[in-house]
């Protein structure tokens, strides 16, 4: 590189704590956050990390309209007509009744969305080799190298169930526990990920979920039912057909057909899950595994398996998402500063300028031939992708090629060796910037920086 410095600082300022301030204004600077602001899952947080949703949380919003605007319109323009038809004293009651289920979905909705499904916490560090299931291989005729089993044995109920090591966790998940995709969080007794609630589906609000599906097929079958008695009511007092009972009343119409394509969706849901609640299944066990044939360990008779989901208390969650956390705890530091962080995380973390180690933030790929670096890339790395004094319109066309001024890539002219050289030069600088801002935050040096 011939004496020119990559980059016009070690980090970006946002990321560094001045290293030449006393240790009263060093801890200063290395602020705490809630967990909530660096969750690595990725879920979203309302109310300061009192309410957690999954990544998809907008389709409440949709689910909550496709319930209430059909309510609202049988409410309006169906019960009281209905409730003046039937009289008093049993007339009253078909609006009421109405709105009290109504209200009784959308608070069992909330519940279900807006609370800790059952996220098991992940472990700062993979766990230790068992003597008896982990397995050595020297390298290059060094010390062993200890890798741990994919699986792992437990006895539940007598019955050997195999327990699978989570990678993302670090942890060897247990049993009925499985790794949502979508949320990225092993979930205790993870039942499915529903994309109507925006949240996985686990041990924490699977009843609050069976009451959402069966609350709203109820709901479904009563607007269907009223409906129809709207009609012949009409028929049978005005002496019309049904084709003029409907066009007396469109609305009755409406909601007969409406109610009648969801009432067959969840209903068939709610039948299946009552089915999964009396076998003491969940809907990943009954897809993945499918018990027929062979011993359920969690099977303990109908009544028995129903009392476990409705009438034993709900575990508190694993998770507080309030308390604070630091990245000069180590164990904080491996958990929740290190790698990429939710989307929603991210904006909250970061808008606050302090300490950070997602490297996430700012990474480019240094190729050539098979070797393949990841280093920092972002806006504040500017020196690469163009140069301090070029003008915008240099740097929106290299933007817009994707092919940075000082190039590191490769192209014409250049020959490969010199190309080579400098990402080994790259490498090696980050390297010992990002040796230097671990030493000065606090933090352990080793595996974290450790060019790949």
């Amino acid at each position: 590189m011939k004496g020119r410095s990559l980059f016009k600082s070690p980090l970006p300022r946002s990321y560094l704590s001045d290293t030449s301030s006393s240790s009263a204004s060093s801890s200063a600077a290395v602020a705490t956050h809630r967990v909530y602001q660096v969750w690595r899952g990725k879920n979203r947080f309302l109310c300061g990390g009192r309410l957690i949703f999954g990544p998809d949380a907008s389709s409440i919003v949709l689910t909550v309209a496709l319930i209430m605007t059909p309510l609202a319109l049988f409410v309006a323009f169906v019960s009281f007509r209905v409730a003046d038809l039937i009289g008093k004293p049993l007339g009253a009651a078909v609006p009421a009744t109405a709105m009290a289920v109504g209200v009784f979905d959308v608070v069992v909705l909330v519940l279900t969305s807006g609370r800790d499904p059952g996220i098991i916490p992940r472990s700062a560090r993979p766990p230790e080799p068992d003597d008896g299931d982990s397995t050595a291989s020297p390298a290059g005729g060094g010390a062993p190298s200890w890798s741990l089993p994919p699986t792992r044995d437990v006895y539940v109920n007598g019955i050997v169930v195999k327990v699978k090591y989570c990678h993302t966790c670090m942890l060897y998940r247990p049993p009925r526990c499985s790794h949502c995709s979508v949320c990225n969080n092993c979930v205790d007794r993870f039942d499915h990920h529903c994309p109507w609630v925006g949240q996985c589906i686990g041990r924490r609000n699977y009843r609050f979920f069976f009451m959402f599906i069966s609350s709203t097929t109820f709901l479904c079958l009563y607007v269907f039912g009223f409906s129809w008695a709207n009609l012949l009511l009409i028929s049978r007092r005005y002496g019309v057909g049904l084709g003029g009972a409907v066009t007396d009343s469109p609305v009755s119409g409406f909601l007969i057909a409406y109610t009648f394509v969801t009432a067959w969706f969840v209903g068939g849901l709610t039948a299946f899950h009552s089915y999964l609640v009396c076998t003491n299944q969940t809907t990943y066990e009954n897809f993945r595994y499918r018990y027929e044939g062979k011993a359920n360990p969690f099977n303990r008779g109908a009544a028995a398996n129903v009392a476990e989901i409705f009438l034993s208390p709900i575990p508190p969650s694993r998770n507080d998402f309030r308390a604070k956390v630091s990245p000069a705890d180590p164990d904080a530091a491996a958990l929740y500063y290190l790698g990429p962080l939710s989307s929603e995380s991210r904006i909250s973390f970061y808008t606050r300028a302090s300490l950070s180690f997602d490297m996430a933030k700012a990474s480019f790929d240094l190729s050539y031939s098979a070797k393949r670096t990841s280093v920092a890339s972002s806006s504040d790395f500017g020196d690469i992708y163009g140069g301090g004094g070029e003008g915008s319109h240099q740097a929106s066309t290299a933007a817009a090629h994707q092919q940075p001024r000082h190039s590191i890539f490769g192209g014409p002219g250049r020959e490969p060796r010199k190309v080579e050289e400098e990402a080994d030069a790259v490498t090696a600088e980050l390297g010992a910037t990002m040796q230097q801002y671990a030493a000065a935050a606090g933090r352990p040096r080793g595996r974290e920086f450790e060019a790949v």
